[in-house]
């Protein structure tokens, strides 16, 4: 199995400092670097291993291997198209269809994304749990970011901390809009009376959502939706709170006449890169079946 491993050259300006303090700076934690000691990992300096003390001179290549993974013992590696995106050493961005849930659960314990993923991991050799940095409801498609190591998920973490992970959504909503773009600024929480379903309440966790209208049909509206936060159903719910439910969300009151889940698709996807730091974008258009209605 490939092992992750990262790798520095380091310059005039890192040199002169511990191993330790330099990863420190690089956001590994020092629990991190314990495993990396006791769980099968390696600091290596030009090729020869060297402890966390070793000061770093300029030019020399550091290399850290990370110790392998453990595994999810209940979830099982599937066979399962992946329509991949983008792909490095680090990351994976997946335009991930509808009808398939991000992780599994116990009415779909099988066929969800994680497994998919699983399952591409073990073909590839790639020695990596799985983590998946932003999800999406089974019904939604669109794009969704997975790191490919702990320490990646965490760099991903921080980005998603400052807001600078932005996703776009495309959503089809009941009704004709007479405000044509706006911002929606109400709490979301759990509805009493249900596990799954989520409402506005004033007990509810902040949730801002912006709308601008893209295009009017006969029942119904193209919109573009951006998120400020990530509430679980957010824009479900923030639409339906405004009646216009979104078209095939019988869930929060919509219509499935004309598509048989909810019509909401994430289609663009934008970050910084965890190592290198470069501005990242992704856009995929929309799913046939969502489409075909205009």
């Amino acid at each position: 199995m490939i092992k992750y491993q990262m790798d520095w050259i380091i310059t005039k300006d890192e040199s002169g400092v511990e191993i330790k303090t330099f990863l420190s700076e690089h956001h590994i934690s020092k629990r991190m670097l314990t495993d990396i000691k006791f769980a099968g990992g390696k600091i290596s300096v030009d090729g020869q291993e060297v402890t966390v003390r070793y000061v770093l001179q300029e030019g020399n290549h550091l290399t850290v291997i990370f110790p392998p993974e453990p595994k999810s013992p209940t979830l099982k590696p599937e066979d399962i198209l992946l329509h991949i995106i983008y792909e490095d050493k680090d990351l994976l961005v997946i335009n991930k269809p509808s009808n398939m849930s991000t992780i599994p659960s116990r009415e779909h314990p099988d066929g969800s994304l994680a497994n998919a993923v699983y399952g591409y991991y073990r073909r590839r050799e790639i020695d990596s749990a799985i983590h998946i940095v932003t999800r999406l409801d089974r019904d939604t498609s669109g794009l969704v970011l997975i790191a490919k190591h702990r320490h990646i998920h965490h760099l991903m973490s921080l980005q998603q901390k400052k807001r600078e992970i932005k996703r776009s959504y495309e959503a089809f909503a009941e009704g004709l809009f007479s405000v044509r773009e706006g911002k929606i600024n109400e709490p979301i929480g759990r509805k009493e009376t249900s596990i799954i379903e989520r409402e506005v309440r004033s007990d509810g966790k902040t949730a801002v959502t912006h709308y601008k209208v893209i295009g009017q049909y006969g029942g119904f509206a193209h919109i573009g939706l951006v998120l400020e936060t990530g509430r679980t159903h957010q824009i479900r719910v923030h639409m339906s709170y405004k009646g216009h439910p979104l078209l095939g969300d019988s869930l929060y009151g919509g219509s499935r006449e004309k598509i048989d889940r909810q019509a909401l698709h994430c289609h663009s996807l934008s970050f910084f890169h965890p190592t290198t730091g470069e501005p990242l974008h992704f856009h995929v258009p929309l799913p046939d079946d969502m489409d075909r209605l205009l």
